[in-house]
């Protein structure tokens, strides 16, 4: 009898699945957003050890596409569509279709019969605006893309480089498929000589308005509004001609040994354990519900997006970092 119990234990336990190593995540989340999504994780796999490499968007982009040969990620979480798109020219992600995909909007990911990309949320551009350094020189709130090239603002400007920040990007790949290239290039142009340096974070600059180092930082909306909930004396404006935008997104990494565990990682990153949160901080999630706008945000958020055709980012990614480079770089903070 005791053979017969010991048999049908071990055979119980052969057919559950122990989950029980580790994994390495790289996100461009922010520092004090992803502790906190992570503690449903926590709670649901306590055996799980996940290793996260936090860094801008830019930054793990050229890091995944440098691991090329030997990928060190098993995980990316909450990194720009339009980068994931990139990485997946290089063939870096593996195709992967996390549980409750269906529920995923169609336009927030990758079409494919098995998805190389779920979106989580959408951020957007907003100018954070420092209203004693404003005040003390008389000075207006900029309240659109135009206001900020006005001689008024020369030198009190930041903004991330396009390089290294997504925050960045998508501030310039907004403006170039807004009013077009040759357009857009004059624009930015007449930007660049109000702007005093860009940074290669795209949250510094609203940490920057937030401590009164420089007027006005262009940032995205979460970052300014965090600085503001903190007691940072900003205004935080969304532009009246519509906000560059990008999809904070996941993927599965392509390499020889895929773990159980990433998959798991990614059907908890799309599922109602987390998916409220994400909401807590930005306006727009990947799947439908019926949650209140979160404070500080426009009433209808999904109209504040400009055009953003993910695949034309993409491919002329690379030419317009280049054209960006060559034109404006001599502003760039330096690199550490």
């Amino acid at each position: 009898m005791k053979r017969f119990i010991l048999t049908i234990f071990f055979s119980i336990v052969a057919v559950i699945p122990i989950f029980a190593g580790q994994i390495n995540v790289y996100t461009a989340l922010e520092d004090d957003q992803y502790p906190i999504y992570l503690e449903s994780f926590k709670k649901l796999y306590p055996d799980i050890k996940v290793n996260i490499i936090r860094d801008s968007t830019g930054i793990i982009t050229a890091k995944l596409i440098a691991e090329k040969s030997n990928p060190q990620a098993d995980v990316v979480w909450g990194v720009s569509a339009t980068s994931l798109l990139v990485l997946d020219q290089y063939k870096l992600l593996a195709p992967y279709s996390p549980k409750g995909i269906d529920r995923v909007l169609p336009q927030f990911k990758d079409k494919g019969k098995a998805a190389k990309w779920v979106g989580i949320d959408a951020y957007m551009n907003a100018f954070i605006v420092n209203l004693p350094e404003i005040n003390k020189r008389g000075l207006p709130i900029p309240l659109s893309l135009e206001d900020l090239t006005k001689p008024i603002y020369k030198g009190l400007i930041t903004m991330p480089n396009p390089a290294s920040s997504g925050t960045g990007f998508m501030f310039v790949n907004g403006i170039l498929q807004y009013m077009g290239e040759k357009k857009g290039w004059e624009y930015l142009d007449k930007l660049h000589e109000n702007i005093a340096q860009y940074t290669h974070s795209g949250s510094k600059p609203a940490k920057l308005a937030a401590q009164g180092e420089y007027a006005i930082g262009i940032s995205f909306g979460y970052r300014g509004l965090k600085e503001k909930s903190k007691g940072a004396p900003v205004e935080v404006v969304f532009p009246k001609e519509g906000s560059g935008w990008d999809l904070e997104a996941n993927a599965l990494v392509n390499k020889k040994q895929i773990k159980p565990e990433a998959k798991i990682f990614l059907d908890w990153a799309i599922s109602d354990d987390v998916m409220p949160e994400y909401f807590k901080n930005f306006p727009i999630i990947s799947i439908k519900h019926n949650f209140s706008i979160p404070e500080g945000y426009v009433k209808e958020p999904v109209k504040q997006l400009m055009k953003n055709d993910f695949v034309w980012a993409a491919s002329n990614r690379e030419r317009i970092l280049k054209e960006w480079q060559n034109r404006y770089d001599s502003k760039s903070e330096p690199k550490k």
